[in-house]
């Protein structure tokens, strides 16, 4: 069912970051997103996901607000595989993998700023509906 407000599937999650050239230089060694664009007049940039028409945007703050709030889920085929790789590359995870048997397995990680990012691993036998 269409939206009435007519979203047009695009999405940008955005983080207040300390220093934005820092954040997208992270975002593209360590998740492998890429530069889309970056304004520095206004203190912002932008990195492109996997994900069809969703980005990161960084605004640069002097002092970041993290904590409580939105954290973007990410999904992957091997989560072990994927953590790995984050972890070999310094990578601060919040403990262990969780896994929900027969749904899904989880695992919370930090960026520079300490954002805290999620991976995902569907354990889902088939797709909800």
């Amino acid at each position: 069912m269409p939206s009435p407000l007519g979203f047009d599937g695009g999405l940008t999650v955005s983080f207040q970051v300390r220093d934005m050239k820092r954040s997208a230089k992270w975002y593209e060694d360590v998740l492998g997103f890429k530069l889309e664009y970056e304004v520095g007049d206004i203190g912002w940039c932008e990195v492109r996901t996997e994900c069809l028409r969703v980005f990161f945007g960084f605004s640069q703050v002097e002092n970041p607000q993290v904590g409580a709030g939105v954290v973007p889920v990410m999904g992957v085929a091997d989560i072990a595989a994927a953590r790995g790789l984050l972890e070999q590359k310094g990578v601060e995870f919040d403990g262990d993998t969780r896994t929900i048997p027969g749904m899904v397995k989880l695992a919370t990680f930090f960026d520079p700023d300490g954002h805290a990012l999620m991976l995902f691993e569907s354990l889902a036998t088939s797709s909800p509906q």
